[in-house]
Parts: structure tokens; C-alpha cells; sequence
């Protein structure tokens, strides 16, 4: 064997868990999983069943693991892992599959052949074969916790700015958008742009919130390459510093997959539960909606909205009534697409991709699905809570002709917010 093929193997060994033997072992290829799979359902090639694309780590699986697949490996369906195997892997485990798990909810077993995508993942990032701007984020991200302070000060000029921008939004001057403040009750962690750290700012401010904004973007590329050291090291610069900041807990911004990291992966990985709690901003939105603290004014989004369900918020994170809460409260006309919630078709732009250029029709294909339901939703408007569905429809709104608008859910709550302030501004004249 090569030496990128044993260090394939050997990454294939650190990822088996009783998870993934389980994932690998327990698939009865009944086809069932095909239907529910989004890639599938837009461009229907045996490739792209799921239960086909985690037989091609099976094969592999079998050939070490399996005593039959060791003595008669072509009874078994066992094959030896090569270096052009590896290669075909590339498409299969990046390309074609987003990790969003429809398939496993549909699965009459359970298979969860997202966890065996992400061992293929971990086969090819070890050895130099992942995308490689996944990689260069991650190691952008690391680069930053390793230097912080370095970067500190920077960040203290760019969030000057956006607090004077956000006081200009809202007529507000004592609007603050601390950093590094010890002693707050939440740190938020946003995303590298104004959009995901102004709207929270605003919301925080005129909910009352004890809060700080967190050095550290939320996202977490590590994850998607399959890596779990670099994953965990991104994951702890926030843990640390919510740590020495002695929050109560750490609220990420509209990010499913920053979600699911901290809020079930890193536990895991870090031996426990945290000293914090660890939620999405739309949980906190909705918290704030039904106690009170954020009064809103529907008639400002005047068009019916449609939502689309994240699948890391909802299908593997449970966030399904939350963002309707937000949403009935913050627009006149709420349109559900179907299927949605635990069931809703991934968008196609998850798992990386739309990160990456080069696959940029290979995402505009597997999004086909999702194309459809938006469509069929006829409504002009679609909401979602994740940066990377938000790219990614918007990406779908152009190359399907789909003449909708995409919005974060906060700039709907800051529209309907910042149009209450406005009502009750006026002479009591002018607002009957």
C-alpha cells in the first residue's frame, strides 16, 4: 500500500466510534433513503442515493473489519482503498452530500450516513485531498485565536464604526456594542460581516440584554472538513473566552452548522457540559418576543413569507417552533413551504459547498429540490436563521428565475422593530 493510502486507512480507524461501526453494519439497502435525499430528488443517478454513496466507505470498511471481506473479498463486497478510489471519493463525500441527514430521519433503521460522509471526509483532508478552501478558512480561523491579540485592537476600530452606524439606524446614542466585557450575561458570537453582528446589536439593546460581542467568528470549517483538531481548536477559542469572561451563556448568530458544533459536537469532545449555556439567536429572539422585551410592528413586512428550515437548526437541532414565534410576530402573512421543519429539503449549499467555487453548479443542481418548494411556497419573501442557506438561495434566486427576496430573520425583526419605535415617535395625531 502507498503512504496516502495507509494514512487514509488510519483516519478511517480514528473515526470508528460504536456510531459509525453501527452506521456501516446496519444497512439493509432497502432504497428507502433515496426519496428523501435532496441531490437525489433534483437529479435522480444511482450516485447519488445515499445508501450508494456510503457504500463506497463500506467496501473499504469491509476489507479491514469484515473477517469474510478479509478471506473473499469480492463475496463480500469488499474492495482495497486505493489512491484512484480516494479520488472518486472527493465527489462523493463533498460534492454530493451536505451532511443534512433527511436520509437518516427517513431511514427505518436509523443509518446515518452523514456521520459516514464526514469519516469519508476525514479519509481525504488527511491525506491533502479536501477542498481546498475549506482548509485555508480553517487554518484562517486558527491563525486568529493563535494571535488574537494582534487582531484586538483592529477589531476595537471596526466595532466603533458599526456601533456609530448602528445609533445612526436607530436614532439611539447610547446604543454599545461592548467587547471583551467581563461580567456579561451573554456573548455573542457573530460572523465575519456588519450583517450578522449590527441587527443583534440592535435587538440587544432594546431588549436590555447584559451582553458582549465575542473576538471570534462562529463558523467552524473544521467540522466540514472531517478534522477534528482543527475543528475542536476553533471551537475552543470561543469556549476560552467565554470561559475568562464569565458569561452565562453564549448565544451564536444565524449559523446552523456553528450551532450544531458548539451545542451538541463540542461538549463531547471537551468532556462534558459547559459552565454556559449555549444557544441560537433565535431562541433568544423568541424568548424575547413572547416575554415582552421586543415590541414589533408586523404591517412594516407587508409581503407573505415563506421560511426555510436550516438543517442543522431544525432536523438536527430541534429549532422548529422558535423561528415561527419570531416570525408570526414580526410579518402580517406567514407562508409555510412543504414539507418543513424535521422534514424540509436541505437547500443544497450545506456540508462547505458554498463555500467553494468550483462546485458552484454542482450546489445550483442540488438545489433544484429546494427551487421547487420555494416556488410552490409562492411567496415573495424567504426567511431563513443560516448564513450559508441565505448564500445559497440567494444563488438559487438568480439561476431559477425565482423573482423572491432572501432575508436573515433578524433584518425582518429589526424592520418590524425600528417601524414600532417609529409608531410610537409620532404625535398621537398622526399615528390614529
Amino acid at each position: 500500500m502507498s503512504e496516502v493510502v495507509n494514512t487514509a486507512l488510519a483516519a478511517l480507524e480514528r473515526s470508528l466510534d460504536r456510531r459509525l461501526i453501527a452506521a456501516l453494519e446496519v444497512c439493509a439497502r432497502c432504497g428507502i433513503c433515496a426519496e428523501s435525499c435532496h441531490v437525489y430528488a433534483s437529479d435522480p443517478a444511482p450516485a447519488h442515493v445515499p445508501a450508494a454513496r456510503a457504500e463506497a466507505v463500506r467496501t473499504i470498511y469491509r476489507r479491514q473489519h469484515d473477517p469474510l471481506g478479509r478471506l473473499f473479498p469480492w463475496l463480500a463486497g469488499a474492495k482495497d482503498l486505493t489512491e484512484s478510489a480516494l479520488d472518486a471519493l472527493v465527489e462523493t463525500a463533498f460534492a454530493s452530500c451536505t451532511l443534512c441527514r433527511r436520509c437518516t430521519i427517513n431511514c427505518p433503521l436509523g443509518v446515518d450516513t452523514a456521520l459516514i460522509m464526514r469519516a469519508a471526509r476525514s479519509m481525504l483532508t488527511s491525506t491533502g485531498k479536501a477542498p481546498e478552501m475549506l482548509v485555508m478558512l480553517a487554518d484562517a480561523a486558527i491563525a486568529r485565536g493563535e494571535n488574537a491579540d494582534e487582531f484586538r485592537e483592529i477589531y476595537r476600530e471596526i466595532v466603533a464604526s458599526l456601533e456609530e452606524e448602528a445609533q445612526e439606524k436607530t436614532g439611539d446614542p447610547t446604543l454599545r456594542i461592548p467587547l471583551d466585557k467581563e461580567g456579561a450575561d451573554i456573548l455573542y458570537v457573530g460572523l465575519s460581516g456588519a450583517h450578522t453582528i449590527l441587527p443583534a446589536a440592535i435587538l440587544f439593546h432594546e431588549a436590555g440584554a447584559k451582553w458582549t460581542l465575542s473576538m471570534f467568528e462562529a463558523s467552524n470549517y473544521g467540522l466540514f472538513l472531517g478534522d477534528p483538531t482543527k475543528a475542536k481548536a476553533i471551537a475552543k477559542r470561543i469556549i476560552d473566552e467565554a470561559m475568562r469572561l464569565g458569561v452565562k451563556e453564549v448565544v451564536l448568530t444565524e449559523c446552523g452548522h456553528a450551532y450544531t458544533v458548539l451545542r451538541w459536537e463540542a461538549p463531547n469532545w471537551f468532556g462534558g457540559d459547559f459552565p454556559f449555556r449555549v444557544r441560537s439567536i433565535v431562541e433568544v429572539l423568541a424568548d424575547y418576543v413572547q416575554e415582552g422585551r421586543l415590541l414589533l410592528d408586523p404591517s412594516v413586512n407587508t409581503e407573505p413569507v415563506t421560511y426555510h428550515d436550516s438543517c442543522n437548526l431544525a432536523r438536527n437541532g430541534g429549532l422548529i417552533e422558535a423561528p415561527r414565534i419570531v416570525l408570526r410576530a414580526a410579518v402580517q402573512h406567514f407562508v409555510e413551504m412543504t414539507p418543513h421543519g424535521k422534514e424540509n429539503f436541505c437547500c443544497g449549499g450545506g456540508g462547505g459547498l458554498v463555500a467553494v467555487p468550483e462546485w458552484f453548479e454542482t450546489r445550483m443542481r442540488a438545489g433544484a429540490k429546494k427551487a421547487e418548494q420555494i416556488r410552490a411556497a409562492g411567496a415573495p419573501v424567504v426567511a431563513t436563521s443560516c448564513e450559508n442557506c441565505n448564500l445559497q438561495l440567494t444563488d438559487l434566486n438568480s439561476y431559477y428565475k425565482l423573482d423572491v427576496k432572501v432575508v436573515g430573520l433578524m433584518e425582518l425583526v429589526v424592520n418590524a422593530l425600528l417601524a414600532e419605535k417609529r409608531r410610537q415617535a409620532l404625535p398621537l395625531q398622526e399615528a390614529a
